[in-house]
């Protein structure tokens, strides 16, 4: 990774002249104000900041940009520090100033009639779900992290979730961005267009940038009629194939009502009932794996849908596809399947040392990159388990190995942890498939990125990135490989 340093002198004349531009609101350098934002939240990156700014608005950010450029100063954007790839998390050089967008939290505006509203970057996401609530709509993005991870943040890294089966990632979500680059203009292409042939198309080179092209400071972003019915179920399953037979199965049923098929292995799902005192499993029996099927209308009712989904469930039963189902009985029991689901992460870490993957490969192939990869890596690493879990209905899984018993963590991690990844890494590419699914690059898997990247792909990327960023100063060692790796 490439370290940035500016002169002493240098560097002190750009904080006077931050601290005058931001106030003592909008910049720090105190160390008890940047603590807790120097490590991710997984723990596993760490560095040092020059300061902390915390603008207010595109203006200010605009401003502090251009006045880093003016003094050679790294920029590492931030937004809830929910990352999962140390993306948000500077260097230890402490060059780098942390600019936080937790100030600009305003939702602009909110127009139900026309599907749409815009948000700060510092907006959190389940604030806005719930202003979109209040006004009968749905934004149609969720995950675990919903109460700290911000709009900003989730374009930035193209995010997903739960819902993308149906709705797509946060790309699908975007239908307009505000951004400072990197000499301090600000891009205002907030204006939602349904057509617009006028040359590349900005707004998506910024989606999933990771803050490496420029500074998202805003979004236009879609909204949905709020539903009315809901459908939720949890299946046993035999094996993994069946889980795709299923998946086919309810498709062909429900149509596009299907809004998430998740996977839960035997595995996790009794680490989730071990650390979760109150859980309860959904089914009498233990099956080697389970299925979550969530189904949402805007039209209907839950009774209709839940006949509509249980009449698919019986004749799958009755193909022996399932083993064993239930449907949930309330909106309750419903939220309670999902705990199970979202608490698979937390169990697995509970258990000791692991390596988290977040990969894809094509749906068709998913059930046998499993049955493939998972003993693959046992084997080569003995004492390791392997398990994954997650969105099968869109070809992306977590795959965690876990650690043999007794292994000290972050010695482990940093060792045999990294040889695992790469090899997990080796076998997605041999299936044709990404090492990202959906949490980004970041620090954490830059080499990698550059190890099995495409040639041409990785030249394109830098080639923008040069374009767009010459002093390298927005996030640097995140995402784009340098060429000597």
């Amino acid at each position: 990774m490439t370290t940035l340093t500016t002169p002493s002198e240098t560097l002190e004349t750009f904080l006077h002249e931050a601290a005058e531009l931001l106030g003592p609101k909008g910049f720090s350098t105190d160390p008890g104000d940047l603590d807790a934002w120097l490590t991710d939240w997984r723990g596993r990156y760490s560095g040092r900041a020059a300061a902390l700014a915390s603008p207010a608005s595109t203006q200010e950010v605009a401003a502090l940009v251009k006045l880093c450029a003016a003094h050679r100063v790294p920029i590492v954007p931030q937004g809830g520090n929910s990352g999962m790839a140390g993306g948000a998390t500077p260097d230890d050089s402490g060059a780098a100033i942390l600019l936080s967008l937790r100030r600009m939290s305003q939702i602009r505006s909110l127009d139900a009639a026309a599907g749409q509203a815009v948000c700060d970057a510092g907006v959190i996401l389940q604030t806005f779900q719930e202003a979109a609530e209040a006004a009968d709509m749905r934004f149609p993005l969720t995950l675990g992290g919903r109460g700290s991870a911000t709009i900003g943040g989730l374009v930035s890294t193209n995010a997903g979730g739960t819902q993308v089966l149906r709705h797509g990632t946060m790309r699908a979500q975007v239908l307009g961005i505000e951004a400072v680059l990197a000499d301090g203009q600000v891009f205002d292409g907030l204006t939602a267009l349904k057509k617009d042939n006028r040359g590349f198309d900005l707004k998506q080179l910024l989606i999933g940038s990771e803050g490496t092209l420029g500074i998202v400071t805003a979004a236009t972003l879609r909204l949905l009629p709020a539903p009315k019915a809901r459908a939720t179920a949890w299946a046993g399953l035999s094996s993994i194939t069946d889980a795709r037979a299923l998946l086919r199965r309810v498709e062909r049923a429900l149509g596009d009502t299907l809004e998430g098929f998740e996977v839960v292995p035997a595995h996790c799902l009794d680490s989730v009932l071990a650390l979760l005192p109150d859980a309860r499993a959904p089914l009498n029996a233990r099956h080697e794996w389970n299925a979550l099927i969530e189904c949402v209308a805007v039209d209907g009712d839950d009774a209709q849908l839940r006949t509509r989904l249980e009449n698919a469930l019986a004749d799958a039963a009755q193909d022996d596809v399932l083993a064993d189902a239930m449907i949930a009985a309330s909106g309750r029991q419903a939220d309670d399947l999902w705990t199970l689901r979202d608490s698979i992460s937390a169990a697995e870490r509970a258990l000791g040392p692991a390596m988290q993957h977040d990969i894809s490969v094509p749906v068709e192939k998913m059930p046998e990159f499993i049955l493939a990869a998972s003993p693959a890596i046992e084997a080569d690493f003995p004492g390791t388990q392997a398990a994954a879990f997650g969105h099968l209905g869109d070809g992306n899984v977590h795959f965690h190995v876990l650690a043999p018993p007794g292994s000290t963590p972050g010695i482990w991690e940093e060792s045999t942890g990294k040889q695992i990844s790469a090899r997990v890494y080796d076998l997605v590419t041999q299936w044709g498939g990404s090492i990202s699914a959906e949490h980004g690059i970041g620090q954490m898997k830059v080499a990698e990125l550059g190890r099995l990247s495409d040639p041409a792909a990785l030249s394109i990327m830098r080639n923008v990135k040069d374009a767009l960023d010459p002093l390298g100063l927005l996030n640097p060692g995140k995402l784009v490989p340098p060429a000597d790796e």
